[in-house]
């Protein structure tokens, strides 16, 4: 689906050249009682807009994708895949998403409990890994993050908007975290919590600072400067960009 809402058929083999004009999903997301899945939208930091889901899972998948600095771009139900199958029926699958990445390639994925795939599941999975193959893109079927993992993303997401940036409270975090420390009290050394904590997940967030995120997110954490923050003075930039993107 394009940014203008217009829909297009096209030969696979050709969709490599129109895939920067997929911007938005094939389909709607229904929500009517009963539901067994839970759909909604997701604002994404990366994309600075909403970009929609059809279950938690492809919730958490979201949250993990907005989290990985590789990811430039993510399109949720792209576009349809349509195939003949052995059967010679028609068939067809739409994937979860569309992956942009930093070196420019791309991720096909699809979001499923790898304890619920059915036949017909594989069947859909397989062929378009064969049609991604075709045209040199990656293609994956993620199982449930990590329940832990899952937590600490969601957690570090609410502090994920510009407005939870500050530079000067992000200078004195970045100092303090020179040399690693345990999480409260970092935040206490920079200042008073209530006003250093929501600048040190934001941080965690942008991935400035780093923590193992295997373990539950607490006071205790071990939280240290990220290798890629060569020195403060990256601060007045990196907070330049974070505060425009706040004005979208």
């Amino acid at each position: 689906m394009s940014g203008a809402g217009v829909e297009r058929r096209v030969c696979w083999r050709s969709l490599p050249e129109v895939v920067g004009e997929i911007a938005g999903p094939v389909r709607s997301f229904p929500s009517y009682r009963g539901q067994r899945n839970f759909p909604g939208w997701y604002w994404s930091a990366t994309l600075g807009r909403r970009v929609g889901f059809e279950s938690w899972v492809e919730r958490d998948h979201l949250v993990a994708l907005d989290f990985d600095p590789a990811v430039v771009g993510v399109v949720s139900q792209p576009f349809r895949l349509l195939w003949v199958g052995e059967d010679g029926r028609p068939r067809r699958h739409t994937p979860d998403f569309l992956v942009h990445r930093e070196d420019g390639g791309i991720l096909v994925l699809d979001s499923r409990p790898l304890d619920l795939i059915a036949e017909r599941d594989r069947t859909a999975f397989a062929a378009t890994a064969r049609a991604c193959e075709t045209v040199g893109w990656d293609y994956a079927v993620w199982d449930r993050v990590d329940a832990v993992v899952a937590a600490n993303h969601r957690w570090l997401a609410g502090y994920r908007h510009p407005r939870c940036f500050d530079a000067q409270v992000a200078a004195r975090l970045l100092r303090v975290f020179e040399q690693p420390g345990p999480l409260m009290d970092g935040a206490e050394s920079a200042g008073d919590p209530l006003g250093t904590l929501p600048v040190l997940y934001n941080l965690l967030w942008r991935r400035w600072l780093v923590a193992d995120l295997s373990v539950v997110l607490s006071h205790r954490t071990l939280v240290r400067v990220a290798p890629k923050v060569a020195s403060l003075s990256e601060v007045a930039s990196l907070s330049d960009e974070l505060l425009s993107a706040g004005d979208r």
